[in-house]
């Protein structure tokens, strides 16, 4: 195949409605984040990956914003009330460029990147290549009496998956030869004109979500990969000129300022240093140097954001973030409930996983003195094992 760019097609437009519940099942939430977003990460995170474009069902224009927010996926394609319907908008929405398109139901969030690998692997001699599993259980035919009908014999027979990938050119000619009633899946047109399709190794993880109690097993499975991660943060800053100090995101009115290369909130300094601890990914002044001067009075908003990204980027989950600010003045109970607010909003959290308290040293040390304001956080983070 001559090479170009490759594209993965995230099919999200179906109603969901054999899983329950009045929420389609894309949007469902496993772990913290909808069944979409999950869906959609493993082809935004993989090298091999040049765009991820999503076709989402008409008026969920808003829902697929929600659960997408911070990630490339370019403009939602609007899908038909058929599946095959909706793949073919997408396939017209493609770059001009495309060479290669993936296509995945959205219903399989958890694709192993060892599966994409495979497929784009195969593309290089087939103009098709699909994941499959072997039929492992006994198969039977089912009487029109609801009782066990003959056996069938399983040696050949295999379960197919997606995401399945496809030289765009060859695909696209085979759907405009199509006439018969639009197929579960895109291997058909190309099996339809005798063109060979490569099967590549499936993944148990890529089973569909269906029905209820298929989220229950995602559950289980996202909490058997991911493994609690601890980190702790500290840090301080020296009052100085200045009529306000910002404090967990928030900016209160007070008779001095806090000294430091950005905003100097030490509150989220120590917030990020504690997130980036857990990851073992350094510090913040690894990551903004203080000598770097397009930081200099940088809200300390943007240091958090980072830190949360790096976490989403390994895969990971931030479950609980706990912040305690050491200081005489200015009074911290007013604002706890903003501040928590704002935390809460910059690490995609429910107010519930974020906790903002507030102390004294009795007067004891720089602090207690009135010198300045520290800060100490505690991270919890869910990550894969191996990171």
């Amino acid at each position: 195949m001559s090479r170009g760019t490759t594209v993965a097609l995230v099919v999200a437009a179906g109603s969901g409605s054999r899983a329950g519940g009045e929420t389609a099942k894309q949007y469902r939430r496993i772990d913290g984040e909808a069944v979409l977003r999950h869906a959609v990460i493993p082809f935004i995170d993989h090298g091999r990956i040049d765009a991820v474009r999503v076709v989402i069902g008409d008026g969920q224009e808003q829902l697929a914003a929600t659960a997408l927010a911070g990630l490339d996926v370019g403009s939602f394609i609007i899908g038909g009330s058929e599946r095959a319907h909706s793949v073919i908008a997408g396939l017209q929405a493609l770059p001009p460029d495309t060479a290669r398109v993936l296509i995945h139901d959205a219903a399989r969030p958890f694709c192993p990147p060892y599966v994409i690998d495979r497929l784009l692997d195969a593309l290089d001699t087939h103009e098709g290549a699909i994941p499959a599993l072997r039929a492992t259980d006994t198969l039977t035919k089912i009487t029109k009496a609801n009782t066990v009908g003959d056996a069938i014999d399983r040696t050949d027979v295999v379960r197919i998956q997606t995401p399945q990938a496809f030289a765009l050119e060859t695909l696209t000619h085979a759907y405009q030869d199509w006439r018969a009633t639009p197929p579960t899946d895109e291997a058909a047109y190309l099996r339809a004109k005798r063109i060979p399709i490569a099967i590549v190794e499936g993944d148990p993880a890529l089973e569909k979500l269906t029905y209820d109690a298929d989220f229950a097993r995602a559950e289980d499975l996202l909490a058997a990969r991911l493994a609690p991660r601890i980190g702790m943060g500290f840090d301080v800053h020296a009052f100085g000129p200045g009529n306000s100090v910002w404090l967990g995101g928030v900016e209160i009115p007070h008779d001095r300022g806090l000294v430091g290369h950005s905003d100097a909130d030490v509150a989220l300094h120590a917030l990020t240093d504690a997130i980036l601890g857990a990851l073992a990914a350094g510090d913040i002044g690894d990551h903004f140097p203080p000598s770097d001067p397009k930081w200099r009075g940088a809200p300390s908003a943007l240091f958090l954001e980072h830190a949360r990204s790096l976490v989403e980027r390994a895969g990971g989950r931030i479950a609980h973030v706990d912040v305690t600010i050491i200081c005489e003045s200015p009074r911290i109970g007013p604002h706890r409930l903003a501040m928590r607010e704002k935390i809460a909003s910059l690490l995609q959290l429910p107010l519930t996983g974020v906790s903002v308290k507030a102390t004294t040293t009795e007067r004891l040390g720089f602090t207690g003195r009135g010198e300045g304001i520290a800060a100490q956080a505690v991270a919890t983070l869910r990550l894969p094992e191996i990171l």
